[in-house]
């Protein structure tokens, strides 16, 4: 599969290249992704972003003129993304169950 992943920060790209395996085929942009850069995805059936990305009803009916069929959140939240209108042309969304609360209490006790 051809994953274009949207707000990559350069920290990020060795964690995701990791975890693919060689599986997939991946593409990385610094660029958030919107109704501007949407039409970056072409050619892709899946795009990948982040909590500030805009993927509202207008962005997602263009990824879906590019061919797009998932959208992967990095994240536990998906506000951002319109699901009933990824529903409604068939795109599946999906996003990161849950975070570890071990992790984020000792984030937290660390910026304390």
């Amino acid at each position: 599969m051809n994953i274009l992943i949207y707000s990559c920060k350069p920290f990020e790209t060795s964690y995701l290249q990791v975890a693919n395996k060689g599986d997939h085929k991946m593409e990385y942009t610094s660029e958030a992704q919107c109704l501007e850069t949407a039409p970056l995805a072409k050619g892709f059936q899946a795009v990948c972003v982040f909590a500030g990305d805009d993927a509202s009803a207008p962005v997602i009916r263009e990824l879906h003129t590019q061919g797009v069929k998932y959208i992967a959140v990095r994240a536990t939240g998906y506000d951002n993304v319109d699901v009933t209108a990824a529903g409604e042309l068939g795109i599946t969304v999906a996003n990161v169950p849950a975070y570890s609360p071990y992790a984020i209490a000792e984030h937290a006790m660390a910026l304390i």
